[in-house]
Parts: C-alpha cells; sequence; structure tokens
C-alpha cells in the first residue's frame, strides 16, 4: 500500500469516527432536570407532628433543618427528580425522601407543610 492510501484510509477512518460520535446515542435519555417551577412547588416549611423537626426548603435548592430548639443543625442542598428528593448536607451526608399526596416522607419521618398543620 502506498503512502498516500494509508493516509487516504487513515482519513476515511478518521472521518467515520468524527460522524459516528456525533451522531445521537441510543442510550436511555437522562432525566430531565427539575426546572424551577417544578423545584418552587415544595419550598417552604415542613413540620413533623409534633412540631420536633422543621425543615425548610429553600428557593434555589437550598435546605435548613432545626431539630428541637437547636436552630439549622443540618444545612445542606436538594434535588427533585419527579415527586423524589435527594439531600446532600454541607457536610457531604446524603438522604432522600418522597412527597405522595402533600406530604413529605424523609427518613423515617413524616413531614407536613407547615401552613397544613395549622388547620
Amino acid at each position: 500500500m502506498t503512502t498516500a492510501a494509508t493516509r487516504s484510509g487513515t482519513l476515511a477512518a478518521l472521518s467515520l469516527s468524527f460522524a459516528m460520535a456525533s451522531m445521537p446515542s441510543q442510550a436511555r435519555p437522562a432525566p430531565a432536570a427539575s426546572s424551577p417551577t417544578d423545584q418552587n412547588r415544595c419550598v417552604g416549611m415542613w413540620v413533623t407532628k409534633d412540631g420536633y423537626i422543621r425543615h425548610e426548603l429553600l428557593p434555589g435548592g437550598r435546605y435548613d433543618e432545626a431539630r428541637g430548639s437547636r436552630q439549622s443543625a443540618y444545612q445542606g442542598r436538594y434535588t427533585l427528580t419527579g415527586d423524589h428528593i435527594d439531600y446532600v448536607d454541607d457536610t457531604g451526608f446524603t438522604a432522600d425522601g418522597d412527597f405522595r399526596d402533600g406530604v413529605l416522607y424523609h427518613a423515617g419521618m413524616v413531614l407536613y407543610r407547615e401552613s397544613a398543620t395549622r388547620r
């Protein structure tokens, strides 16, 4: 094979590689990120029935949790995927939960929107 033919074959292979890399993947699409509207639907104070745990979901994906008289016992960030919430506190600890019928089930706790507990 001549040098020109080798270069031509190499260029053709590279062109094919680039073309294939730019084609859409057949892999499953990644879940859509929560839009600000989705995030805002859960923003607010969530509390246990006895009021001991107060879990404030803030705009922008941050949370601040108080326990008893201890303000800001845990702080960190959260993300929503549908009705599922994932937490990462500022120390790196992770937890999760789910919203079902207007109630937040998180780490064995049941939390209600603060306005709903004061009826």
